[in-house]
């Protein structure tokens, strides 16, 4: 089951010895203290476990009064007891694991405010939250939970322990896979946004396809994803995508992709395996963009981009190409006022 907000009233104590080996770290100090919560490194306290994720905030280090910090591998000195993480972030995965186990309060069962149309179909250990409505022949599997006030369409399909957070809205036409989580404010299965110019003005097109996402995605706050014109928008297994991001009707995204917040995908958009998209990156319509490219932060991209390329800028253009064009474009006050000192001596002579 997909791991969901955790419950912090709910905690264990361990001491760091086993703290140490269930996060897969080396222990310095004293292994017998122990600790029951995680906190912020700068206002730790006794029984608190506090991490350092870079080494910009190793200087924190020294001003501590947690009873451990977790921190990367080969860190030396510090006041407290450490456990030197490999990869600080997964040991914080594995210490929330460890000392707040227990799950955010759920819905359990149907709440009797919820509505459930015909032939509603709902697999074992399935909840409905309040006032959550699920329209006629939609199919929830085992261990979904779909919280209150969320919209499941007619004949929407959502597969095994998945978790629909508050406000979502899913269209009809709509097919979820197994283990998704849907954060709350997202819209699914929307019409794509098309129209045809007449003289009386815009003829809108219908969208009568659907959405399909496959197991293990993760849609943050507020995504929206439109349904195709026919067929379906896609979103690749184990996709994450961020908050405030636009996917617009047939697009298909890939596996394993990344794509981060206010990002745009605009219409029939072919997207690889393994792609990142930084924040606030615009992709023009009818691309395609190969596996495991890179688009960096606010880049503009106007046309397909071949695989393994790093992106970057308005228009996106190769790193590299990107990066000389820059240094270029802040030498441009000079490299005019040079062209204007040789023109005058040419009119001079």
């Amino acid at each position: 089951m997909p791991v969901t907000r955790t419950d912090m009233t709910k905690k264990n104590e361990i001491t760091i010895d086993e703290l140490a080996r269930g996060v897969g770290g080396r222990l310095t100090g004293e292994g017998g203290i122990t600790v029951n919560n995680i906190s912020d490194i700068e206002k730790a306290g006794r029984g608190d476990l506090a991490f350092i994720f870079g080494k910009k905030s190793l200087p924190l280090l020294k001003k501590t009064k947690a009873s451990c910090v977790v921190v990367p591998a080969g860190t030396a000195g510090a006041p407290v007891p450490v456990i030197e993480s490999k990869n600080p972030n997964l040991s914080f995965k594995k210490a929330v694991e460890l000392l707040m186990p227990g799950p955010a309060a759920r819905p359990a069962g149907i709440h009797k405010t919820a509505f459930l149309g015909r032939n509603v179909r709902l697999g074992r250990g399935a909840a409905v939250g309040a006032y959550a409505c699920l329209e006629d022949g939609a199919e929830i599997s085992e261990g979904t939970i779909i919280y209150a006030h969320s919209y499941v369409g007619r004949s929407v399909k959502i597969g095994k322990n998945c978790v629909i957070y508050p406000n979502v809205t899913v269209h009809e036409n709509s097919i979820i896979g197994n283990r998704v989580v849907i954060h709350s404010g997202c819209v699914i299965g929307t019409d794509g946004f098309g129209y045809e110019i007449t003289p009386t003005g815009y003829e809108k097109i219908p969208h009568i396809g659907g959405v399909m996402i496959e197991d293990d995605v993760e849609l943050g706050a507020c995504v929206t994803v439109d349904r195709a014109k026919v067929a379906y928008t896609r979103i690749g297994r184990g996709t994450k995508i961020d908050n405030l991001v636009q996917v617009a009707h047939n697009v298909k995204i890939g596996s394993n992709c990344v794509i981060v917040a206010q990002s745009g995908i605009s219409g029939s958009v072919q997207i690889g395996n393994n792609v990142m998209l930084g924040g606030q990156v615009g992709i023009s319509d009818h691309i395609e963009i190969g596996d495991n490219v890179m688009i960096a932060a606010k880049s503009g991209v106007m046309k397909s981009v071949p695989r393994n390329t790093i992106m970057w800028g308005i228009p996106a253009r190769p790193a590299q190409k990107a990066r000389k064009n820059y240094v270029l474009f802040d030498k441009l006050p000079e490299i005019y006022e040079k062209l204007k000192a040789i023109e005058k001596k040419l009119k001079a002579g």
